[in-house]
């Protein structure tokens, strides 16, 4: 027997691990995140049933997904044909509405994008599904023919799914672009992502997360990569690149999008001379709380999940 194969049954020795109820994993050093969540979900194939596809964010981050602020216990998310749904701890299933046409990735069976996307519809709001949706178009793995097929119909979760992927684009490169270019949505400013900055004479100085429209601001979102020091030098080399262009770089962090939005959304307003409106800052608090990023979001999504599992929890759902 393969010594690092997964064991269904009681074990009770000290060199193993338990994945849920009756799973068990032998214990191996060395091993990152990513390979234990790939061994974790081959022990889950053990009381899954032969059709079964993974989906949801699980199936999203074995496809190398970008995924929004998950929780720090997640369920395993699968999708099975017929009545015969496995009930475990940290397990959920959910029933397939065709016959699956798995795609293997790491060795393990996930589910046509597409249905990925319309399982985290249900639960997710459209902030994270964005973020999503975004990555999944950069990496290819979105067929735009299978997604209108989907949102034409009226299954759950497709009009939040509707909404969402009438707002990605392919060509944002991290959550926090994602983010960055949703609040400057929220707040009606036109902006063009990922834009080649060039100088007067045509060379090409630089790249810009976002450029907004008319003008030659440059809006780019400062996450923690940009706390390196290697990193930091390289931005400043960039930046005094443009010496003597007209563009004006201003960085955002996710702490100023979540936590200061109006602040934001005053400095924005004043370099566009434009007069502030208090809708717009609603319209991106709305998104906002009900995603992953806020409490509320988080609250409504993890009851979500426990109920599935068989677990009640409704504090902080009054």
């Amino acid at each position: 027997m393969d010594d690092d194969a997964p064991i269904r049954g009681e074990v009770r020795v000290a060199d193993y691990r338990r994945v849920s109820h009756g799973l068990f994993l032998r214990l191996r050093d060395g091993l990152g995140d990513d390979e234990e969540f790939r061994r974790d979900l081959a022990a889950y194939l053990l009381v899954l049933p032969a059709d079964a596809v993974f989906t949801h964010v699980t199936a999203a981050r074995l496809l190398g997904w970008r995924l929004p602020q998950l929780p720090e216990q997640v369920p395993v998310f699968a999708a099975v044909q017929g009545d015969r749904r496995p009930r475990r701890p940290g397990l959920i299933c959910s029933r397939l509405v065709r016959e699956p046409e798995p795609r293997i990735m790491h060795g393990l069976p996930v589910d046509a994008a597409e249905e990925i996307l319309l399982r985290a519809a249900r639960d997710l709001g459209i902030l994270d599904l964005v973020i999503m949706i975004d990555s999944a178009l950069e990496l290819g793995h979105l067929a735009p023919a299978a997604m209108e097929r989907l949102l034409e119909t009226r299954r759950p979760g497709v009009a939040r799914l509707r909404a969402a992927y009438g707002l990605a684009t392919e060509r944002c490169e991290s959550a926090g672009e994602t983010l960055l270019r949703l609040f400057h949505d929220a707040m009606e400013i036109a902006v063009r992502p990922q834009v080649e900055l060039r100088d007067g004479s045509g060379r090409l100085i630089g790249r810009a997360d976002l450029l907004v429209g008319g003008t030659t601001f440059v809006h780019e979102y400062d996450g923690a990569g940009h706390r390196d020091k290697l990193q930091h030098r390289a931005d400043l080399r960039r930046e005094r690149g443009w010496t003597g262009t007209p563009y004006v770089r201003r960085g955002f962090t996710l702490d100023d999008l979540l936590n200061h939005p109006g602040v934001v959304m005053h400095e924005l307003d004043r370099a566009l001379g434009r007069p502030h409106l208090v809708s717009r800052l609603r319209v991106w608090r709305r998104m906002v709380d009900n995603s992953l990023y806020a409490e509320p979001g988080r609250a409504r999504v993890m009851n979500r999940w426990r109920r599935h599992m068989g677990v009640v929890d409704w504090a902080g759902t009054a």
